[in-house]
């Protein structure tokens, strides 16, 4: 059975990890987990998406990923059973673990609101599980993720790219930190708490201010 492997390098992120990062609320990371991707999915590929790790679940960079990609097809109206049974499809026709991580799946991917289509050279499949073809669809956007050269996700910015909050698998462990640093989002806002000001903060670091700011509003949205 394929496990999510939590080694130095992929990530590691409890559910509460998931619920901050993501800024969702935990229960639903909790149901993602326990019900979709160990309880259908797992299933499915008699694979465990998740570990156990002091009392929590926790899964690697990429789970997380595909998890972002089904709250924003959830926003755009797509039912979660449509989104599972897209990626059921693609993992078999792409035959990669995480098709939702991967960069020529979201850059193929668009939505209708209700069903999933990945454009196919010159075809629109639908992956509804009716492999029919449909031409209505309004384009999928998504700014959030780079990606390495095996073509999955690699970074991820929970704020988007024009904040410096980061979330890189292959540094601290996985944690959200300042781009350029190995500084903690958090370390930054506690002092700010305290000292009140941005600016001095920023001089005893060294650092922008900017990357202060963003910082303190990455934590306050979290």
């Amino acid at each position: 059975m394929f496990e999510n492997q939590l080694q130095i390098g992929t990530g590691i992120y409890t559910l509460p990890d998931l619920s901050k990062i993501l800024h969702l609320p935990y229960h639903k990371v909790s149901r993602w987990v326990n019900k979709y991707w160990d309880g259908d999915l797992g299933k499915e590929y008699k694979r465990k998406y998740s570990r156990d790790l002091d009392g929590s679940k926790a899964v690697n960079f990429h789970t997380m990923v595909e998890f972002y990609i089904l709250y924003l097809l959830g926003e755009a109206g797509v039912k979660t059973r449509a989104v599972l049974e897209a990626h059921k499809l693609l993992v078999n026709q792409c035959h990669t673990l995480y098709p939702f991580a991967n960069k020529h799946i979201l850059e193929s991917i668009k939505t209708d609101g209700k069903t999933i289509y990945l454009r196919a050279k010159e075809d629109i499949l639908s992956l509804d599980g009716t492999e029919q073809f449909n031409l209505e669809f309004v384009s999928f956007f998504f700014k959030k993720l780079e990606f390495g050269d095996d073509i999955l996700a690699s970074r991820f910015w929970p704020m988007g790219k024009e904040n410096y909050v980061v979330v890189d698998p292959k540094r601290q462990f996985g944690k959200p930190i300042l781009t350029g640093t190995n500084i903690l989002p958090e370390t930054l806002y506690d002092l700010y708490k305290v000292e009140g000001s941005s600016k001095y903060i920023a001089y005893l670091y060294e650092i922008e201010e900017k990357l202060v700011k963003d910082a303190i509003q990455y934590c306050e949205a979290a």
